[in-house]
């Protein structure tokens, strides 16, 4: 992956600057095209001029006033005024022809000569049949030269004259070629730092994908403690966070899931233990024997099958969500407390209970809520009083079961919501130790928590749970 977001990175900025420097070249170029067409066309202007306004002849008294200018009586003579007058620039030629051959040339110093051009006379004087000006390009050693013809006619005359004017397109462009040339090396200095710059950033940025990597190489079913380091504030560093937390929670499950087998395996140890053995030692001859036995054994797989219901339900609880409806508190707790209050052995009383909206799903919620019921009818004296709230604080709502059992000691209050968390206290101990542990789901699939609050003369189990309820009312007391 580094190494193709750094090609990436390469291509698309060679590419871009390669566009940009050819197409500035070319527009420098097509300019330096144009100012050369401009300056052959001024002296095609300047020859004009020289014929239009000078003479070939002297004025034979000095202090005469001006003459005006005669017309030159010849059209070599023409010729070789602007030859004379019209001084070619720098990385510049001229060349005067007269019938057909090169005769006249400039007298300052040129870098190159037009006659020296293999076939260059013998192709002016051909294009210049038709007697119009031309403008044109010829390739000579070393060099692409880019010309103008003038044909020069004065009345009177019939030789043929033709006025070369000549730029070395060469020279003209060695400034824009030198600076496209320097411009090249820029790009690939520039290239050369991107690739270290992108190489070095992009191992950075991509760390956290590596660590994630390494650590997932390092982690097997033994090892679950590896851990990936947080390093920076960039894009990529959450990711590790949320890798570690993921990690937390595949360690949590499979350690719940250990202790999830290590704790039936123990729970089903006791009744397979004790079914074996009276079957072992069975009189099969003794009708009481067997029949003892057969019962003994009805009733321990039936609690296998207890527990094996519990952790069912246990199971639907933590991996499906919860089906929500919107109810009234009220309602919900009349609905449970109907249900309660045939329960024999105690009396049960509803306190006042806010009337309010709240969302939750309501077969899982009385689940939880009458289970909490039940835990208190096992462990209160018998004709106790069993109390059931529902009040609203802020925006949650709290279920409440409160008994006058003998209490929890405080070092167990966590113990009896893990599973088969069962302690043997003064209130006794039965069931199978899951009955809490699925109140907890429940509670905790709704957004919500469970909390305990125990002392000698009596517990109170509270379910709390989120809502968005608007108004309350405190009817009177329901007792049965």
């Amino acid at each position: 992956m580094r190494s193709r977001l750094l090609s990436a990175l390469l291509i698309v900025s060679a590419l871009g600057m390669a566009g940009g420097g050819a197409v500035t070249f070319l527009i420098q170029r097509q300019r330096v095209l144009a100012s050369v067409d401009s300056g052959l066309l001024s002296r095609v202007y300047s020859a004009r001029m020289v014929i239009l306004g000078a003479s070939n002849s002297k004025p034979t008294d000095p202090a005469a006033s001006p003459a005006v200018p005669e017309p030159f009586r010849s059209n070599d003579a023409a010729l070789a005024a602007i030859i004379g007058r019209v001084i070619p620039d720098a990385h510049e030629s001229s060349l005067g022809i007269v019938g057909g051959r090169a005769k006249y040339i400039s007298g300052v110093a040129t870098d190159f000569q037009l006659q020296a051009i293999p076939g260059f006379v013998a192709r002016v004087v051909g294009e210049e049949a038709d007697g119009k000006v031309h403008l044109g390009t010829v390739s000579a050693p070393g060099r692409s030269v880019r010309y103008v013809a003038l044909p020069v006619s004065v009345a009177g005359s019939t030789q043929s004259a033709i006025y070369l004017s000549a730029t070395d397109m060469s020279a003209e462009l060695a400034g824009v070629t030198s600076a496209f040339v320097t411009y090249w090396q820029v790009i690939a200095v520039s290239l050369l730092v991107i690739a270290a710059s992108g190489w070095f950033l992009s191992g950075r940025l991509l760390r956290p994908i590596r660590d994630v990597r390494i650590a997932a190489e390092r982690i097997t079913s033994s090892n679950r403690s590896e851990r990936i380091p947080v390093r920076g504030r960039d894009d990529l560093s959450p990711l590790t966070g949320t890798v570690n937390e993921m990690l937390d929670r595949l360690d949590g499950a499979m350690t719940g899931q250990r202790q999830l087998l290590d704790d039936v395996r123990h729970e089903l140890n006791t009744p397979i233990t004790i079914v074996l053995g009276h079957l072992e030692i069975l009189d099969v001859h003794d009708p009481i024997e067997v029949r003892e036995t057969r019962d003994l054994a009805i009733d321990e797989l039936g609690r296998v099958a207890a527990l094996v219901q519990d952790l069912a339900s246990l199971a639907e609880t933590e991996k499906t969500d919860p089906v929500r409806q919107n109810i009234d508190v009220r309602d919900f707790a009349a609905h449970v407390f109907t249900k309660v209050r045939v329960l024999p052995g105690h009396e049960w009383r509803l306190s006042p209970v806010a009337s309010s909206g709240i969302t939750i799903d309501p077969p899982r919620a009385t689940q939880a809520w009458l289970q909490l019921c039940d835990n208190a009818a096992k462990y209160s004296p018998a004709g106790s009083t069993i109390e059931l709230a529902a009040r609203r604080f802020d925006d949650r709502v709290e279920l409440s079961v409160s008994d006058q059992g003998g209490g929890i000691p405080a070092e167990f209050h966590e113990r009896i919501f893990e599973r088969f968390g069962r302690v043997e206290t003064n209130r006794g101990i039965s069931g199978s130790g899951l009955g809490l542990p699925i109140v907890k789901a429940i509670a905790d699939a709704h957004g919500g928590s469970v909390t305990l609050t125990s002392s000698t003369s009596g517990t109170t189990f509270t379910i709390v749970l989120p809502q968005n309820a608007s108004s309350i009312h405190q009817p009177e007391a329901v007792n049965a």
